[in-house]
């Protein structure tokens, strides 16, 4: 089945039930925001809330891919997509797919050149952007003879754009004459980036069908359920947690800000029961409850039943923290890349609270097996690389077939990700197979580091990365970033670090801000170019936050 034909069943069982919600702190005199028919309904407290129900969504979505179709565009082309979180982002997403097109998200981060780069590797020729990029869009349009239309949602269109509002809004709103199948291709996502520069990754309608029903599955998501969507839909993880609310005909909260009041607020207000946070805004929340900065008395959080968390390894020691202030939550997490259309090919599941730290088991519809350098499989207990098998693995890495074929393999991606498999079954993350640092022979995985670490209470979060030496080949080095007020000497962490066997402890300490993308993962890549050979940059002995 397509991923539209969800939609369309919403649209049709549920057609003035409110499918997508907007909180928008930003938001004065409505600048941006080009849907007038979606006026502002309502203020809540300092943010200004939007909803548009399924039917709305639907039409929405019939008229901008009718807008392609009457624009020459035919089945297969890339229209890329570089906007913000909002009400908008879903149906011109949609619309896209309708038109038998391909949706190419791009990160809100990306520099103008990184955008150029993206068009090309994507062979986009058309391009949606929101008034946040205009100078940086503008700086490439010149150079990019392939885009054949710029699409500007937003007011005071650039010249060299067509607005949104004015082209879409005479088209029809039915369903267009395109006919889809799962096995057609459906979009592009580019990699983070954390091994090197952005991969192009091509999924097929089935992918993105599979990953709605493995969030449904997972979540016990049932239409009842409201879903706080708060990370870049951009990324797959944002948007495949989301496809569960498609699923389920239940409602989804898009919150633009990331405040642990705002996150927290919000959550009361629209009875939020299922909760998606990356890993610095919970430890935030939880920061600021102890600090008395948010008053739970004063919040209704009786909705909420499930927080979940991912995109990045799970510090046990949040987690337990978590369950002490908020104890009749479910927890849940699970494991994904982009090439497995996000998350959920492992998953540990609300049962599994003892095995806090664990990634779960293999998720609805997968397979996993654990392998050595040959991809022979390992014992049990053993480290080996992940490999995942199932509907929702990339169909190739677009227009490089070297790279496809270093990860795919019959079926199998290999995922890159060393991880181990309990007496039990369940799968512990070791680290990335490229984050290894091998110091005199010895395989260090600093994942095991930063989670010891992030148990010392003056600690925010940990990055340990491996730094060239001349006897060991490699040292680990540990960035530290404290929590606010806190302060810290490098002996004084060396000596907490005593209880780590001795090969284990960082040779070196580093006291700074931690680099992290749109998603909360670290950016280990810009800590190497960052404190690497020659430029080991430190902050000497005492740091005062």
């Amino acid at each position: 089945m397509p991923i539209t034909e969800l939609l369309e069943k919403n649209s049709s069982l549920y057609p003035d039930d409110v499918a997508l919600v907007e909180i928008n702190p930003g938001v004065d005199d409505h600048k941006g925001h080009t849907w007038r028919e979606f006026a502002l309904i309502q203020s809540t407290g300092n943010s200004y809330r939007r909803e548009m129900t399924w039917r709305e969504f639907d039409i929405k979505a019939n008229r901008f891919a009718n807008l392609l179709l009457s624009r020459g565009v035919t089945r297969g082309m890339k229209v890329s997509i570089l906007l913000m979180n909002g009400i908008e982002w879903l149906p011109i997403y949609f619309g896209i797919l309708k038109a038998g097109a391909i949706a190419v998200p791009l990160n809100y981060r990306y520099t103008a050149e990184e955008i150029r780069y993206c068009l090309e590797k994507s062979d986009s020729e058309i391009l949606v952007f929101g008034p946040e990029f205009v100078g940086r869009v503008e700086e490439i349009v010149s150079r990019m003879p392939k885009i054949k239309m710029w699409i500007y949602d937003g007011r005071d269109c650039p010249y060299f754009a067509e607005s949104y509002e004015k082209i879409s809004s005479p088209m029809a709103g039915v369903k267009p004459d395109v006919t889809l199948s799962e096995e057609d291709d459906a979009a592009i996502y580019f990699s983070s980036g954390t091994t090197g520069f952005p991969k192009a990754i091509l999924h097929a309608h089935a992918s993105l069908t599979h990953s709605a029903k493995v969030e449904q599955a997972h979540h016990g998501q049932t239409k009842n359920d409201v879903f706080l969507c708060i990370p870049p839909l951009y990324h797959t993880g944002a948007k495949m947690h989301w496809f569960g609310s498609l699923a389920s005909g239940g409602r989804a909260v898009l919150l633009k800000g990331t405040t642990p009041e705002l996150i927290m607020q919000t959550a009361s207000d629209e009875k939020c029961s299922i909760v998606w946070l990356l890993v610095p805004w919970a430890q935030d929340i939880l920061d600021a409850i102890d600090r008395g900065e948010i008053n739970l008395s004063e919040l209704d959080l009786s909705a909420w039943r499930l927080m979940h968390i991912g995109a990045q390894p799970v510090p046990p020691s949040l987690i337990k923290r978590w369950k002490k202030i908020f104890p009749k939550h479910d927890y849940d997490t699970n494991y994904g890349l982009s090439e497995s259309i996000g998350p959920g090919c492992v998953h540990l599941g609300v049962e599994n609270i003892d095995h806090v730290g664990a990634i779960g088991k293999a998720g609805y519809g997968w397979q996993l097996k654990i392998v050595d350098e040959q991809k022979q499989e390992v014992k049990r207990g053993e480290v080996g690389e992940l490999a995942v098998f199932g509907p929702g693995v990339m169909k190739c890495y677009y227009k490089d077939e070297a790279a496809t074929a270093e990860v795919l393999s019959d079926g199998w991606l290999f995922t890159g990700d060393m991880a181990e498999e309990d007496a039990e079954g369940f799968i512990w993350l070791v680290d990335r197979k490229k984050d290894v640092i091998i110091t005199g022979g010895e395989n260090l995985y600093p994942v095991q580091i930063e989670n010891f670490l992030r148990k010392n209470d003056k600690i925010k979060d940990a990055a340990v990365i491996g730094l060239p030496d001349s006897r060991l080949g490699e040292i680990a080095a540990a960035i530290i970033e404290l929590k606010e007020g806190e302060e810290m000497t490098e002996e004084e962490l060396l000596l907490f670090c005593a209880e780590l066997p001795r090969y284990k402890r960082p040779r070196k300490v580093i006291f700074a801000d931690i680099p992290r993308n749109p998603t909360g993962k670290i950016e280990k890549p810009v800590l190497r170019r960052r404190y690497g050979a020659g430029n080991l940059i430190a902050e000497e002995n005492e740091i005062k936050r």
